[in-house]
């Protein structure tokens, strides 16, 4: 079994996700996306490198290690209430700290990331599990997650790359959109979902979406709650 997951995300009206550059500005309240946030559930919540990369206290780890690492989960935190997981496939981010607003880190990594990175994860206190070789299999990751640590609601707030893997991988279950009357305007700006590999988003494993809910916020803002069926 596998968390279930919701993609909670903020976006203008043309569904781009960098607040910073939409018109007119003020509008966007992170303080409302976080009560969203612990209206879904709260607990644990998984981005992707670009954004765990905000969080980094560190440039790098060193480069050398006289360990070898046995390619298989170390999880020095397994009771925590929430955690925050970071998809880091190659291994990118030295982090210089082992939790998040007090949600351990752990890193989900392909086999190939450097023993010399693994050390410098030990060092941090950061977890990881492996899940894949040559690129992230986010289903078999999903299945570890939960089998490791007993995640069973988990709240996908990554960037369009990341949110459009899980949707195509069919590991979606809600969509929750705070949408909100700005507007970005600029061509091939981050979106809600994108194609990773730059192709389309076609042939998702889609049957239906139904709405659930709606609500007018402060400022504007939508929020809406869609159920996702897979098809």
């Amino acid at each position: 079994m596998r968390p279930r997951i919701v993609c909670h995300m903020a976006s203008s009206l043309d569904g781009r996700i960098i607040p910073s550059r939409w018109m007119p500005k003020g509008v966007h309240d992170h303080g409302i996306y976080e009560d969203l946030h612990e209206r879904l559930g709260g607990g644990s919540w998984i981005v992707g490198r670009a954004t765990g990369q905000e969080f980094a206290k560190v440039d790098v780890y060193p480069d050398v290690t006289t360990t070898a690492f046995a390619r298989e989960a170390w999880l020095p935190i397994r009771d925590a209430e929430a955690y925050a997981f970071v998809v880091d496939a190659g291994g990118k981010i030295a982090w210089g700290r082992a939790e998040i607003d007090g949600d351990p880190i752990v890193v989900l990594l392909t086999s190939e990331v450097s023993d010399a990175h693994l050390a410098g994860l030990r060092g941090d206190g950061v977890g990881y599990l492996f899940a894949g070789r040559n690129g992230l299999d986010l289903a078999g990751a999903m299945f570890l997650v939960r089998q490791k640590l007993g995640v069973e609601h988990l709240l996908l707030e990554g960037g369009g790359g990341l949110n459009g893997s899980f949707l195509r991988a069919g590991l979606v279950d809600e969509i929750s959109l705070m949408l909100e009357p700005t507007i970005d305007g600029v061509r091939g700006a981050p979106s809600t979902f994108d194609a990773s590999d730059g192709g389309a988003l076609n042939h998702l494993p889609i049957a239906s979406l139904t709405l659930k809910s709606h609500e007018v916020l402060d400022n504007g803002i939508l929020w809406l709650r869609y159920a996702v069926e897979a098809g």
